[in-house]
């Protein structure tokens, strides 16, 4: 089964990281993230992925051109241009990347990937969040209800300090998970090839008509997924992120490397 990953968008709330590189390329752990979403996935045994290119795609080709180059030791004759891998990285992944221009839409990026999924289920998911979700469960939930769409649900962290209030005096404070907020799109979809019929042109996007439509069709479902998922949209996601890895107390790596 394919994975689909959006790594086209500009990424403008972290622009100290995104002026030189695509946010999927933003480092966690000396690791760009899209490494991270893609060792996830590899875990569960999906290492066949088709990445929608857009702002900065050129970084995401080479990085996934030297990738072995970089993760292996090398032998390298100057006088003839041959080069000896040893020991390469066993990283067994197949990757399509496939560029779906800088100004379109989520929508309009999934549909751009229609050649390459074939006609069967697919996963997507976008290239600037982690998640422990339990692929294999997720999947085994998508195909017991037969709809066109799985979305994972998701209650994110708090963003602030959750107060609860007796008239002025504080009685409980607390940075947890939102839940009298309700439920979010964490993306780590999982999709028919229907769902292609769904979206018009590259002017569309994914998260308004298409899903719109789906819900009113009675084909979106929703898998809850009540344990870690963090995007990372600013510098403060960034950071928290990075703390988790560099502390050995990272939820999203369930992976051996």
């Amino acid at each position: 089964m394919k994975v689909a990953i959006l790594a086209g968008g500009v990424g403008t709330r972290l622009v100290e990281e995104t002026e030189v590189k695509p946010k999927p390329m933003v480092e966690i752990g000396g690791r760009p993230i899209l490494w991270h979403i893609m060792m996830h996935y590899s875990h569960y045994g999906f290492k066949h992925f088709v990445i929608a290119l857009g702002y900065k795609g050129e970084v995401i080709k080479k990085y996934m051109v030297d990738y072995c180059s970089l993760n292996s030791n090398l032998t390298v004759h100057l006088g003839s241009g041959e080069v000896k891998v040893h020991s390469a990285a066993k990283t067994d992944w197949t990757i399509d990347l496939v560029d779906t221009g800088i100004p379109t839409l989520t929508g309009g990026r999934i549909k751009q990937l229609s050649p390459y999924m074939g006609n069967e289920t697919f996963m997507l998911t976008w290239g600037d969040g982690v998640s422990d979700v339990n692929l294999h469960d997720l999947l085994s939930f998508h195909r017991s209800h037969g709809k066109y769409a799985t979305l994972t649900a998701v209650r994110p962290p708090a963003r602030f300090g959750h107060l609860e209030l007796d008239g002025n005096r504080v009685v409980e404070f607390s940075e947890k998970p939102q839940t009298s907020e309700g439920w979010i799109n964490g993306a780590f979809f999982v999709l028919e090839p229907t769902v292609f019929d769904y979206i018009d042109g590259n002017d569309t996007q994914w998260e308004k008509e298409p899903m719109e439509r789906l819900a009113k069709d009675g084909q979106l479902m929703a898998y809850r997924h009540t344990s870690f998922w963090q995007c990372m949209d600013t510098l403060r996601d960034k950071r928290l992120l990075e703390s988790l890895w560099q502390e050995g107390n990272a939820p999203w790596k369930i992976w051996r490397e």
